[in-house]
C-alpha cells in the first residue's frame, strides 16, 4: 500500500480548515493510502484498445437558428413585483455607506 505520511495528511488538513484528532489524522493515513492503491491499481489496465471519449454516452450538439419573437413590455415584466419605480425592481439596500 502506498505511504502516506502524517505531514502530507496534516498539510491536506490545515488546506481544508479541518481540525483533526490525532485518531483521525491517524485512520486518514491509512484510507488515503487505499486510495491511491486503488488508483495504482487502475492504472494496470490495459487501455490501449479503447478510444479516447469525453462522454460515456455518444454526445451531439442540435442547433437552431437564432429567431426573434415576441417579449414582454417593461411594464408587464414589472407588474407582479412587490415593489418597482418605473421600470425597474427596486430591492432592499444591502450596503451600508
Amino acid at each position: 500500500m502506498p505511504e502516506v505520511s502524517r505531514e502530507v495528511v496534516e498539510q491536506i488538513a490545515t488546506l481544508a480548515r479541518l481540525a483533526l484528532s490525532e485518531e483521525e489524522i491517524d485512520r486518514l493515513q491509512q484510507e488515503m493510502g487505499r486510495i491511491l492503491e486503488h488508483g495504482d491499481s487502475l492504472q494496470e489496465v490495459d487501455t490501449s484498445d479503447i478510444e479516447g471519449t469525453s462522454h460515456v454516452i455518444p454526445m451531439t450538439n442540435v442547433y437552431r437558428e437564432d429567431e426573434v419573437g415576441e417579449s414582454l413590455t417593461p411594464e408587464e415584466v414589472v407588474a407582479n413585483a412587490p415593489d418597482a419605480a418605473e421600470e425597474f425592481f427596486r430591492v432592499p439596500r444591502t450596503v451600508d455607506e
